[in-house]
């Protein structure tokens, strides 16, 4: 069996969960070909998950999850074919419970901790499968992939997080408490801190954004983001010219950074950023902070691969967290890339996608 997560923030800014089992039997592989076509045909699917409890004690009444499949091919190692394949969304992405597809308001604070607990139920109850093979994530991806191999560290063989972290730093705390702060500043609201929502004015009441609000803020949410998302080489060398095709730094922050931006309901990325600033997989029982005893919880094999050049998830804190595994678990290397975060994205450097699938089969994927 399989098991992949990831995070696609650059076209659509959603944590995206895969799985994957492998078929033995010939009627295992009948079930598996009718599955994975029907996802493809179908699209985005839903399971409704009933009144979902959340770590916070809030809760999400009559919650669905949602299917969709992403950068998935029979020349990549999570190949089809070999492997039965499915993506499950973030809550707050706007394909799961989203404040952008719902009438929750406001809209409960979501952690890690909650988004695992209701993918674990989608697998084992509705999928009926009991274990896997490996569960990967990129970014918020991979945050989720620490996040279940401390919550069900007997579920899955090998885990592979990259350009991520089991517990979001204080540094990158700061980075988002800069977007956030840009997206607020057009509703005139402050930032209440990280892992705190928007400071409302006085006497106002929640309601929603009016178009202009949505896209001051939008735009500039993306121009702040623009510094981190890649390298100072990245841009140094311009690669945004030779590589993605705009014609000047002011085309990519328009036409790549704004319009991104734009395609972005200002609620759900309110609602995620919450769930990135919170990110703590030590934060649970059995290990109630105690962020040592969480890494030496992993059994399964594990290879956490940051970039070089990443702003916000270097490869000094992926040392640190191979460094409080128990021994021969973890092993960290590098994306040897001038990409930065995106290194591990959705496909844009070639380069790093076949190092990736090279580091991938090496695990024995």
């Amino acid at each position: 069996m399989l098991f992949h997560s990831r995070i696609n923030v650059i076209k659509d800014y959603k944590v995206v969960l895969k799985k994957a089992m492998e078929a033995k039997e010939a009627k295992m592989n009948a079930e598996f070909e009718a599955l994975s076509i029907g996802f493809r045909m179908a699209g985005i699917q839903t399971y409704k998950l009933g009144d979902w409890k959340l770590q916070s004690g809030q809760s999400i009444p009559d919650a669905p999850i949602a299917d969709n499949e992403w950068l998935i091919g029979e020349e990549h190692v999570l190949n089809p074919k070999k492997y039965f394949i499915i993506v499950t969304a973030l809550f707050g992405n706007g394909q799961s419970t989203s404040p952008s597809n719902s009438d929750i308001k406001p809209f409960p604070r979501i952690t890690f901790y909650d988004n695992v607990k209701a993918q674990h139920k989608l697998v084992t109850e509705h999928l009926g499968i009991k274990h896997a093979k490996a569960v990967l994530g990129w970014s918020m991806g991979a945050g989720q992939t620490y996040q279940w191999a401390t919550m069900y560290p007997d579920f899955m063989d090998i885990c592979v997080p990259f350009c991520g972290s089991a517990k979001t730093s204080l540094h990158n705390q700061v980075f988002l408490e800069g977007v956030k702060s840009a997206l607020l500043a057009a509703r005139k609201n402050l930032s209440a801190g990280s892992c705190q929502d928007g400071i409302l004015s006085q006497d106002e009441k929640y309601r929603t954004w009016t178009a202009e609000e949505k896209e001051v803020g939008l735009k500039a949410f993306g121009r702040g983001y623009a510094g981190w998302g890649f390298s100072q080489a990245f841009y140094r060398k311009k690669l945004y010219e030779s590589v993605l095709g705009f014609k000047s730094l002011e085309d990519f922050m328009m036409n790549f950074w704004e319009a991104w931006a734009l395609s972005k309901d200002p609620e759900n990325l309110l609602v995620m950023l919450y769930t990135w600033q919170a990110g703590d997989c030590s934060q649970q029982e059995p290990y109630n902070g105690d962020f040592s005893a969480a890494m030496q919880a992993i059994k399964a094999k594990t290879l956490v691969l940051p970039c070089k050049t990443d702003l916000y998830f270097p490869p000094e804190d992926s040392e640190i967290e191979v460094a409080n595994m128990k021994e021969g678990v973890g092993r960290m290397e590098a994306f040897p890339s001038i990409w930065g975060h995106w290194a591990g994205g959705p496909g844009d450097s070639q380069e790093d996608v076949k190092w990736l699938d090279e580091k991938l089969r090496e695990i024995d994927l």
